[in-house]
């Protein structure tokens, strides 16, 4: 960001069936559950408790998801963003971990490739590209998308391969927020829980 005082704050979407049970999820465009509703209103109070009041940039990925997810958080002028699409899975979409250790064991994500989806280079240069679009912002920004993207735009703030992401979690409707001290990226809050009252 331009100033110090400008945050990123990643906003994870809310609960879907698929991210209960475990299934990749890149392409398809899974709805949120109910569950997943309420927690997105929830995070939008959290995000309320922790940015300070003033303009602010929100970006989307297009998925039904995100869009949701930051409807019902309360943000407003939310811009659909491409770049902050997930990972993409390739042959891999809708199948859980464990089904694709079947074929492939010990796969992650992290370390092994998704027949038809994206590299971890390619997903790196698309987290590059974001946070380039973001860098020269005058105001906070809120960066509304998914799981393993989200955290590979964690790894990339720090200067860290896209693959070090595994080093980072983040919740469905867990937010965490990058900032600066003195030029220096830095992970200021790591994956909020959404604001649960009693």
């Amino acid at each position: 960001m331009a100033q110090d005082e400008h945050r990123v704050y990643l906003l994870r979407h809310g609960t879907t069936a698929w991210s209960q049970t475990g299934q990749h999820t890149s392409r398809s465009d899974i709805p949120l559950t109910v569950e997943g509703e309420l927690r997105a209103r929830q995070a939008g109070q959290t995000l309320t408790a922790l940015r300070p009041a003033g303009p602010v940039t929100v970006l989307a990925s297009p998925r039904q998801r995100a869009q949701r997810t930051a409807a019902l958080a309360g943000l407003g002028d939310i811009v659909a963003e491409p770049l902050l699409a997930e990972w993409d899975y390739g042959d891999y979409e809708g199948l859980t971990t464990a089904q694709i250790r079947e074929q492939v064991p010990d796969w992650t994500v992290w370390t092994h490739p998704c027949p038809g989806g994206e590299t971890a280079e390619q997903v790196a240069a698309r987290a590059d590209a974001l946070l380039a679009r973001v860098a020269d912002t005058t105001s906070d920004v809120v960066l509304v998308g998914h799981g393993h993207f989200s955290r590979c735009l964690i790894a990339r703030w720090l200067g860290l391969p896209a693959t070090a992401g595994v080093r980072f979690a983040l919740d469905p409707a867990g937010i965490t927020v990058l900032g600066r001290e003195r030029d220096v990226p830095q992970v200021v809050r790591a994956n909020i829980p959404p604001w649960q009252q009693g």
